[in-house]
């Protein structure tokens, strides 16, 4: 997160209930997954891949990384085409929710003792609560458990 207190953009989607979010400037494009082609949609997640726009880019279904079963939500979740360190990685999650702005100052740290380098802390925008989470140390991780491909 910076270090400045002006207010941050975060794109916010939901799984299994919780909304999260991450930082709008990763994101590149927002797609149903029914528009993407995909290919290999009954492997593991490190051989899911799909086309968007002549790119091919892997795919991680989050709905099996959280407690919903892929396909369970939503008919047609959402994928956040996301721009990170690593290159472009499609995200499917339940739903997009919105933009939320966030002042790093309004950042709670999670619970002491949760070793997860991923999340930044939690944060109340407009009585909801948000998860806020630095996505490129969430997809730098090697799944402990096989993960499905949209």
């Amino acid at each position: 997160m910076h270090t400045t207190n002006a207010p941050q953009d975060y794109l916010s989607f939901t799984l299994d209930g919780q909304e999260y979010g991450l930082e709008c400037a990763k994101v590149q494009e927002l797609k149903l997954l029914k528009s993407l082609e995909r290919f290999a949609a009954d492997g593991e997640i490190i051989g899911g891949v799909a086309l968007s726009h002549g790119v091919i880019l892997p795919v991680v279904d989050m709905r099996a990384a959280s407690s919903v079963r892929a396909g369970a939500a939503s008919p047609d979740p959402d994928v956040i085409i996301l721009r990170l360190q690593s290159g472009l990685v499609g995200m499917v999650v339940e739903g997009v929710t919105g933009i939320v702005q966030v002042c790093p100052s309004a950042v709670q740290p999670l619970a002491a003792g949760l070793d997860a380098g991923y999340l930044i802390g939690m944060a109340r925008v407009k009585g909801r609560r948000v998860v806020l989470i630095d996505i490129d140390n969430l997809m730098s991780l090697s799944p402990r458990r096989p993960l499905r491909v949209a």
